[in-house]
């Protein structure tokens, strides 16, 4: 007598055998860290924030130093910690600015995003997983790259005797000044972290606008706009009105985390600034979000 062997049943298929929203963020990592211009852009943004850093702060050192004076040597005299945050990550940050664009657009170009939409039909939890790995990455090596910058400055500058000539009552006075930097200085751990929290929502915020534009150059071309241009240029809307906009514009008031000291007549704190930063973030990355189930991939 024979029996017959019960039927084997076919492998289940990969949308079955997804193991949630962890899968989701494991493919994104997967995606992001296997693309060549993740690697190149991040290569970019270290080395241009901490060259930049060192070299500028030498060259205004050497400049106070030969008796050139000038609003950046007036600057590292005055507030040295946010000349040494400002000056390698101030154009670092555009490189945030292009990976952060990069992260979402180069899918839609490739048409590899139709892949992961279709493994994952319910689409949102394939923007927050890339939000959530892309900011993971950013954060690491933004606080790495804040650190690096003050360690460098402080290096280069503590020590560093500067005279300052005014006036007193009508008579000329010297005074030797002896610029000093420590991360026990009030506001000065604060200004390091939040450089790096400044640069994660700045790339999430550049996401978000790639989630909107899909466009790579024209989503690139938005953002730098907005950081470099339009919203500094919003500091010349006249009255007490214009003053309000230029203070709650994104990278406006998120960049007040990143400074040791608050400026004269600034409306936000540095933690105020910093949610505003992150409320406008999050309102772009849920219009990304809504586009993303009601537009064709």
């Amino acid at each position: 007598m024979t029996t017959v062997a019960p039927a084997t049943q076919p492998p289940a298929p990969a949308s079955a055998r997804r193991s949630g929203f962890a899968g989701v963020m494991l493919a994104e990592w997967t995606k992001i860290r296997s693309v060549r211009s993740t690697v190149w852009t991040l290569i970019i943004f270290v080395v241009v924030s901490l060259g930049l850093t060192a070299l500028l702060t030498w060259l205004t050192l050497n400049a106070i130093s030969n008796g050139r004076r000038s609003d950046a040597a007036s600057s590292i005299v005055t507030d040295p910690v946010n000349f040494i945050l400002g000056t390698g990550l101030g154009l670092g940050q555009l490189a945030i600015c292009v990976l952060g664009v990069l992260v979402i657009t180069s899918e839609y170009s490739s048409g590899a995003i139709r892949a992961a939409l279709l493994a994952v039909p319910r689409r949102y939890p394939v923007m927050l997983a890339k939000a959530l790995v892309f900011a993971a990455l950013v954060i690491v090596i933004g606080e790495i790259v804040a650190f690096l910058s003050f360690f460098i400055g402080k290096a280069l500058v503590n020590g560093h005797v500067v005279t300052l000539h005014g006036q007193v009552a009508g008579h000329a006075v010297s005074v030797r000044h002896t610029i000093t930097v420590s991360l026990s200085q009030p506001g000065v751990l604060q200004a390091v972290v939040g450089s790096g929290l400044y640069l994660m929502v700045l790339g999430l915020f550049a996401l978000a606008i790639g989630g909107l534009i899909r466009h790579t150059a024209g989503a690139i071309t938005a953002v730098i706009g907005m950081v470099l241009v339009i919203f500094p240029l919003a500091g010349l809307l006249p009255s007490s009105w214009g003053a309000h906009v230029h203070a709650y514009l994104p990278t406006i008031a998120g960049q007040l985390i990143t400074q040791d000291k608050p400026a004269a007549g600034q409306l936000l704190s540095g933690w105020q600034g910093f949610g505003v930063f992150c409320a406008w973030t999050v309102l772009l990355l849920a219009a990304a979000i809504v586009l993303l189930q009601r537009r064709d991939a």
